[in-house]
């Protein structure tokens, strides 16, 4: 039941295998063709399948949420570059708009539980309503939840679209059967603990560190943030959620009222964020450890594609939990 990860970008894709080789995502096979080349033959079977798949931090919030390797599970991070409001905004009509590519796999194949996310934009907005038109139009249940970044304590915004897909009633209880307790060697940011995916052995570049901020301080730029994803509070299945019956109706899973969920604006690991001064004269909080990518920096550009791209995978780890509590 060996994973298969579809990244085009050669930079990211020999991250995948590094972080396959290190121990820290599921092993697998790395498929650096493109999307539009794959064939339903290409990735049907058992295992988990993660297109456009960037750093493979899906495959991670799988593990951060109990979800064990050999889980049959799709994923997928559309290309946002067409839906982003720092891009030109071309939406459906930009050529990176490849959800009917996907969509079309997703058909044949037929995969029991699908994830994925968009950037948390109007065309983004509009973007889900068309995937969900799709998904549910083939006879899946759907739910989403626009969260940011900063719901797991990291010190930035950075909000997205995180959507399930369930093929039929009983696919995401089954899922949900096989979840696990983590692994001692899987931390999840925001728990007081690092992440296996970070990058602290680098060698620093030029740049200048402005402070550390203690968990007892506070920053205005803290104060802005969201403190808390309220776990699965709100979401919401649309679709047929029968065991297979094609009945109609939706479900909220409500929070628990005594959990001890901590929230705060750079709780956990973020609360020793170093703080980066920028030339826009703005100060960012980075992960301790990291260094800055600065001009000169070395594989600068394959860095800042890579984690342009990325998703926060603590953030998938809690949605993804959430949707199973909810199933």
């Amino acid at each position: 039941m060996s994973a298969i990860y579809n990244e085009i970008e050669p930079y990211a894709a020999q991250w995948i295998r590094n972080l396959i080789a290190a121990g820290h995502i599921a092993d697998g096979v790395v498929d650096e063709r493109s999307i539009a080349d794959l064939r339903a033959a290409d990735v049907a079977g058992p295992g988990q399948r993660h297109f456009f798949a960037g750093l493979g931090a899906w495959s991670h919030a799988l593990r951060l949420a109990g979800v064990p390797d050999t889980a049959d599970v799709w994923t997928g991070s559309c290309p946002c570059q067409g839906l982003s409001d720092a891009g030109k905004r071309l939406g459906f009509a930009d050529p990176r708009h490849l959800w009917p590519v996907w969509f079309e796999l997703i058909r044949e194949c037929r995969p029991a539980v699908v994830f994925g996310e968009q950037v948390a934009s109007a065309l983004g907005l509009e973007w889900l309503d068309l995937v969900f038109a799709d998904l549910e139009g083939a006879g899946y249940a759907c739910a989403a939840a626009d969260l940011p970044a900063a719901s797991v304590g990291a010190p930035h915004k950075r909000s997205r679209l995180f959507f399930v897909a369930y093929a039929d009633g009983e696919s995401g209880r089954l899922l949900a059967a096989q979840r696990q307790p983590r692994r001692a060697n899987v931390k999840a940011v925001g728990r007081g603990e690092a992440s296996p995916l970070a990058d602290a052995d680098s060698a620093r570049s030029q740049g200048r560190i402005i402070g550390r901020i203690g968990p007892n301080q506070r920053t205005a730029g803290a104060d802005r943030v969201a403190l808390d994803m309220g776990h699965a509070d709100g979401l919401e299945f649309r679709g047929h959620t029968g065991a297979g019956d094609g009945s109609q109706g939706t479900r909220r899973h409500q929070p628990d009222p005594n959990d001890a969920h901590a929230s705060g604006a750079t709780r956990g690991f973020w609360a020793n964020a170093e703080w980066l001064a920028c030339r826009d004269g703005v100060a960012r909080a980075v992960e301790p450890g990291t260094f800055p990518l600065a001009h000169g920096a070395t594989a600068r550009v394959g860095r800042l594609r890579a984690y342009g791209n990325a998703i926060v995978s603590e953030v998938a780890a809690e949605f993804i939990a959430a949707a199973l509590e909810a199933a």
